[in-house]
């Protein structure tokens, strides 16, 4: 999935991803699409109030005069100041302000730590496979980290499904996603464990920090992390300005967004990233130049050396003159044969 070339600007899958979440969520809190028009200052509407039990429009339009605007401004009241306006303002019983305290005790809050880095280098370059790691933390009023959503009009059993994407919302592209459960502890803590081991071991550390690595990740998953890690490919230099979306498919308002600027480097040739060459490696250069000079004039002296021992052949032959038969006689042989003509 890494090497997968992503579609050209403009025909990215960010805002129908979003909308089909979106649109989940209406379905399990049994809410009206049109209830998330942005109205008063809030981006969801009044979609998140209605998924609360005994709230109606009415009961939002009523507690919206007393400066509640928001779902934000309503939950970060306290238990009292909540208790009041919901008595006071909307007729709620004691017990019907039970109910409401109960559902936003279930509801989730998260916390987004991500940091994307191309292993083993300084800096990102394009067309570098980069590196993202995040971590992903749950909390709740009632201190559970697993937990079934509040949703009485669903039919099904359902369990709270979470999506990361970190995406370009200016071109509408998807750099990466993956989905996060925090059901399962006893899974995320072994996935958690097996990829830092890796990694710490990639990076050459030695087993007492991978050790440490560990036991520090299945803190964080025990005490609400899920750690989320994967690879994609480095686009064209440049700055991009990132947003990293924590999605919840069951929840209204639970949405987490965070910026995330992402500064990819012009691509340069391997072992000259920053420009600097050792003394070193100019030394072992000027070796291997000395070593092939050498070589070369052994080369030239072997070759003279054989064209010489030729030339030196030709000039014996010339002082001796031809040969009959391709023979040299010696002077003993030719000294009897003129003895014998004598005679």
């Amino acid at each position: 999935m890494a090497v997968i070339p992503r579609t050209s600007q403009g025909h990215g899958w960010l805002r129908p991803a979003t909308g089909v979440v979106e649109l989940s969520q209406c379905i399990i809190q049994a809410v009206p699409l049109s209830a998330r028009k942005a109205t008063g200052g809030s981006t969801e509407g009044i979609a998140p109030f209605l998924q609360l039990p005994h709230f109606t429009e009415s009961v939002v339009k009523k507690i919206a005069r007393k400066k509640v605007r928001t779902f934000e401004d309503f939950h970060d009241m306290t238990l009292q100041e909540r208790a009041e306006v919901l008595q006071q303002v909307a007729g709620f019983s004691s017990a019907e302000v039970q109910d409401v305290e109960m559902v936003l005790e279930m509801m989730p809050s998260v916390t987004v730590e991500v940091r994307c880095e191309t292993e083993g280098e300084e800096g990102i370059q394009e067309g570098d496979i980069v590196t993202l790691h995040a971590w992903i933390t749950l909390k709740r009023a009632n201190g559970l980290v697993g937990a079934l959503p509040h949703a009485p009009s669903f039919p099904f059993h359902k369990e709270e499904n979470f999506w990361f994407l970190l995406a370009d919302a200016a071109s509408n592209d998807v750099w990466f996603s993956q989905k996060v459960n925090f059901m399962d502890e006893a899974a995320a803590i072994t996935g958690a464990s097996k990829t830092i081991e890796d990694t710490m071991e990639g990076s050459g550390a030695s087993v007492r920090e991978t050790s440490a690595a560990v036991r520090e990740a299945v803190e964080k998953v025990r005490g609400g992390s899920r750690l989320v890690m994967g690879k994609f490919p480095a686009p064209a230099e440049g700055n991009y300005n990132l947003t990293c979306y924590c999605l919840c498919d069951s929840w209204i308002g639970c949405d987490k967004k965070t910026s995330k600027k992402v500064k990819v480097l012009k691509r340069t040739r391997a072992g000259t990233r920053g420009g600097l060459v050792s003394e070193e490696g100019l030394i072992a250069e000027d070796g291997i130049e000395e070593e092939e000079e050498n070589e070369e004039e052994e080369y030239d002296d072997d070759y003279e050396s054989e064209y010489s021992e030729d030339e030196e052949d030709e000039k014996d032959t010339k002082k001796k003159g031809p040969v009959a038969n391709g023979k040299v006689q010696k002077k003993g042989s030719s000294s009897e044969s003129s003895g014998s003509d004598e005679e």
